[in-house]
């Protein structure tokens, strides 16, 4: 049974534990364990609604397990007056052993610590989920919940955009950008809610690239974009559709799929042979425009969901220990 210590803070000396874990965890799965918006909250010490849950086995100095959870900066349809939370989890390869009860001892705490601040609508996303995580995540009452494809097509792409876009301006365009995806994304749980600390923590790591980040101005107002982003080295590289989005009071003249078309024709300029992006499986329209231009789906990733009512919940077997 494991040791469970929660942070509401990640120091220094955590955060290198944590790195080695995580590390380990990418090398042997081949994916990060954690997404952007978490391995952001985590290396920049947590902001308000995280909780990093550590988890420890006797004769172990180093973490065998962690999960994060972030609370959400909208309110939604779950329960809790609509709170939102999103949790991560990740345990060493070395201790997915049959009968080792981290990753369960991790969900359960997770979700008691969910109970005790209000309860509310949690999802636990899974990269290309097995039947060892459907069965997981059932054992703690969570739910397949959404599904997150991962589409790809080669590059260059045949059709081009009709629109003409310009790259972002540093220090002059944050503003414009925030208002527009804040009100394209208002119900998202990861791209909706964006402040200038948000976009600044992007700004800041090494793959961005504001060449990359293409904006479409109509009217005298931003009324869409699409940001782009490369991965990997060399002739390895794979270009990312990272963000597209269209004010709504530009939507429904189909600048969705012209923005879509720049960024494929800016990645193509750069020498990048192969393009991707993810798309919720329930945004038929979205999916539809994506396989129209040529992208097929490379794998799945999933959400398990569940409606944490407020506590009393029943209390986890393993203790939690603040830290």
């Amino acid at each position: 049974m494991a040791d469970i210590k929660v942070k509401r803070h990640i120091g220094p000396k955590d955060l290198a534990a944590l790195s080695q874990l995580l590390s380990a965890a990418a090398e042997s799965d081949s994916h990060p364990p954690l997404g952007e918006h978490a391995w952001l909250d985590l290396v920049q010490g947590g902001r308000e609604g995280f909780a990093g849950l550590v988890a420890f086995e006797p004769s172990h100095p180093h973490p065998v397990g962690y999960a994060q959870l972030s609370r959400g900066d909208n309110p939604g349809d779950g329960a809790g007056e609509g709170l939102q939370w999103a949790l991560e989890l990740v345990v060493d390869p070395h201790h997915r052993v049959p009968g080792s009860t981290v990753a369960r001892d991790l969900l359960r705490n997770a979700l008691e610590l969910v109970a005790k601040e209000g309860g509310g609508h949690l999802h636990l996303w899974a990269n290309q989920p097995s039947p060892v995580q459907d069965r997981l995540a059932a054992s703690v009452g969570l739910s397949p919940g959404r599904v997150l494809y991962q589409m790809r097509r080669p590059l260059p792409a045949e059709e081009k955009a009709t629109i003409s876009t310009r790259p972002f301006r540093l220090g002059d365009d944050e503003e414009a950008w925030l208002e527009v995806n804040n009100r394209a994304f208002a119900r998202h749980p990861e791209q909706g809610g964006w402040t200038a600390k948000t976009l600044k923590a992007r700004q800041s790591q090494p793959w961005f690239d504001p060449r990359g980040f293409l904006l479409y101005e109509e009217e005298g107002r931003l009324a869409g974009f699409c940001w782009t982003k490369v991965h990997g080295q060399g002739a390895s590289r794979v270009g990312e559709i990272y963000v597209v989005a269209v004010d709504p009071d530009f939507a429904g003249r189909g600048l969705g799929r012209e923005l879509t078309l720049a960024g494929l024709s800016y990645l193509s300029g750069e020498g990048i042979a192969e393009a991707m992006l993810y798309v919720d499986a329930t945004n038929i329209r979205a999916v539809k425009t994506y396989v129209d231009l040529g992208f097929v789906v490379n794998h799945i990733d999933r959400a398990y969901t569940a409606d944490v009512p407020p506590a009393p919940f029943p209390p986890a077997p393993s203790r939690i220990a603040p830290a």
